[in-house]
């Protein structure tokens, strides 16, 4: 693409984390992964509300909302920011908080893009060392029976549970265990800040389906968090997509298992449905951008990372998955699951934010940017 009108901002010499354990806060660079906040949180039994793949940037995530593998105990990440410094677009380095900039504070904190370069954030930090979590893999024959159950056990969990079940299709590599190699899996991921016997009972319906390929949920330290959903670390080409359900039930189960189960020749590498509420639907003090807190599910499909289908087969193959579960879905997303397969619904907009918060958003973004510096497009506002 033409990179002539295009502002480059390289933030590695930004990479900072200062933690104040008295405070349980943060300050975080915005060059700085959520791995280089977990590694400088744990010596002092201090966690941080990073996401599934902590190998990724803390600004960027913040900026969407960030729903992580604790998230129904705690919510959004960005619902915990203190404080964010942001170079706008007259040049000014300009904090936003409480009680500075708060249409700013407001609007950085779920509103993802368009206000001007973060350079720095503060956020709490949780009295939180260990964790039961991990993950239950079961082979493609049991995957009707875990996704049905995982649809009924999922209705009534308390805060405490985050999970999330992933049709998996795993290529053949030697990283991979052997059980899992080169298979199709499904998994059933498991966050539960809690007592190990809490957690156990609450599993039991999910262990008495099948017996799983393996069996990796028990108490972990916090810092290994990113173990929970084992998401690949090197770059790789993608084509993702991801929309909000209201419902997911039984029938919800067996329309996905139909296009996107073990029977079906697809080339997708991962859907998976999150469970989301709790905390996620409870807003916050003071007040965000962060849309899609009403939503009860998340479905995020990840295309194989097959160069050549990219841009042709596997836009279509997510869009049929989509629209089979048009009947769950609900007419809003979240913007940091919101990709490039992505595609509107004809005659019916699909928004990241509510009417009211995406009017919002336009204004603040006007105030700090009259001149259109940071423009940023509006797939994620209004298709």
């Amino acid at each position: 693409p033409d990179a002539a009108e295009t502002l480059l901002a390289a933030a590695d010499g930004l990479a900072f984390v200062e933690v104040d354990s008295a405070a349980r806060t943060a300050r975080v660079g915005a060059g700085a992964t959520w791995t280089d906040v977990l590694d400088a949180a744990a010596p002092h039994g201090l966690a941080a509300l990073c996401g599934s793949a902590p190998h990724v940037g803390v600004v960027g995530y913040l900026l969407g909302g960030g729903i992580g593998p604790v998230a129904r105990t705690f919510g959004f990440a960005a619902d915990h920011v203190r404080c964010i410094n942001v170079v706008t677009a007259d040049g000014g380095l300009v904090r936003a908080d409480a009680e500075f900039n708060q249409d700013l504070f407001w609007a950085l904190r779920g509103g993802k893009g368009g206000f001007g370069v973060v350079v720095e954030v503060e956020i709490d930090l949780f009295p939180l060392s260990t964790l039961y979590g991990g993950a239950l893999y079961y082979a493609a024959e049991d995957a009707a029976a875990v996704l049905r159950t995982f649809a009924e056990w999922s209705h009534n969990l308390p805060d405490e549970m985050t999970t999330s079940v992933a049709m998996l299709r795993l290529p053949p590599l030697p990283e991979l265990p052997e059980p899992l190699r080169g298979r199709f899996v499904c998994a059933v991921r498991i966050g539960y800040v809690g007592a190990a016997d809490d957690a156990e009972a609450l599993l039991a319906p999910l262990r008495e389906v099948a017996r799983p390929l393996i069996d990796a949920v028990g108490m972990m330290p916090y810092q290994e968090i990113g173990r929970i959903h084992a998401d690949p670390v090197d770059p790789m080409p993608v084509m993702e997509g991801g929309i909000l359900l209201h419902s997911f039930t039984a029938a919800a189960a067996d329309a996905l298992l139909a296009v996107a189960g073990p029977n079906a020749d697809v080339p997708l590498a991962a859907v998976e449905v999150r469970l989301l509420g709790g905390a996620l639907a409870r807003t916050p003090e003071p007040d965000n951008a962060v849309g899609g807190r009403g939503a009860a599910y998340s479905l995020h499909v990840v295309g194989a990372p097959v160069p050549e289908l990219l841009h042709t087969v596997i836009p279509e193959v997510i869009d049929t998955l989509f629209t089979t579960m048009g009947g769950w879905r609900s007419l809003s997303t979240q913007i940091n699951f919101f990709g490039r397969a992505n595609r509107p619904i004809p005659g019916t907009p699909v928004t990241s934010w509510a009417p009211d918060v995406a009017a919002r958003l336009r204004e603040v973004r006007r105030k700090h940017d009259p001149a259109g510096r940071f423009p940023y497009p509006l797939h994620g506002e209004a298709i």
